[in-house]
């Protein structure tokens, strides 16, 4: 469900980055396997990472998905929103030496700053508001994880108890360090453990999940108005970042076994 969401989302949002733009210089993407891992080859040659490690992952459906990001590039290949082709190369390489404890301890401190726990306390409009759209997926994550939370209406950060935090930090530890990247992508892309956690549970829509992340910022250019295609482009990339971030998560959590083959698979 969200590979075929997650497609939409990268053809629709076609901003430019230029710093990440090269052009196409391959005609056909392929997946190999080679020893029970999945490389993706451009014409004949191997992908890479950048630091120069063969690209290389550990089921065929990742592959798949990396391989339609490279299928997706036009005459320009805009790297900027190739997220999983990101999240691949970040897993390879740990560029920062990050463990999986490591992230994990960060996605659990974020709580603290969970985009749903913090409340106007000037506007009673946007207070109720948040208070109604927001208030039941924090019911949501304290039943489903086991946990409370009190949200707050100043600029101090809610108190998040020891207990609280070993929990979430022991369901995060469950998972596969490729999918704690993603978790990590996204809870970074929409400043939100709970909205991250929802949309990975299936229990709000990647749309939803943004929406709400912005839902203080819609509010205020409802009244304000918008600034000239910036706002539409933001919520399509956080849309393709959360969408990435997610099926990034699955993709790392499935059990996938195939047998190896020697000959080279069209995706193209």
């Amino acid at each position: 469900m969200y590979y075929f969401k997650y497609r939409k989302f990268i053809t629709s949002f076609s901003i430019v980055r230029n710093m990440a733009n090269v052009k196409r210089f391959y005609r056909k993407t392929n997946i190999i396997s080679n020893s029970g891992k999945f490389e993706i080859t451009l014409d004949q040659r191997k992908l890479k990472t950048p630091q120069g490690k063969i690209f290389e992952v550990d089921n065929k459906p990742l592959a798949l998905a990396v391989a339609a990001e490279w299928d997706a590039q036009k005459d320009i290949i805009d790297r900027g929103n190739m997220h999983l082709t990101a999240l691949c190369n970040t897993v390879i390489d740990n560029p920062h030496k990050h463990t999986k404890i490591d992230m994990v301890n960060y996605i659990v401190n974020c709580l603290e700053m969970d985009t749903l726990l913090f409340h106007s306390n000037e506007n009673d409009e946007l207070y109720k508001l948040q208070t109604e759209q927001w208030d039941p997926l924090v019911q949501w994550f304290c039943d489903n994880y086991s946990v409370n939370m009190v949200k707050t209406q100043s600029i101090e950060a809610p108190m998040i108890s020891s207990e609280t935090k070993a929990i979430l930090l022991r369901h995060l530890l469950s998972y596969s360090c490729g999918a704690v990247n993603g978790f990590m992508y996204g809870v970074d892309a929409i400043k939100s453990v709970i909205l991250t956690l929802a949309a990975a549970e299936r229990v709000i829509s990647i749309q939803d999940a943004v929406r709400l992340s912005r839902l203080e910022e819609d509010y205020q250019t409802s009244h304000w108005g918008t600034v000239e295609w910036f706002h539409d482009h933001n919520k399509y990339d956080l849309q393709t970042r959360l969408a990435a971030a997610i099926l990034f998560v699955h993709l790392n959590s499935s059990s996938v076994t195939c047998q190896p083959k020697t000959n080279n698979e069209n995706v193209s």
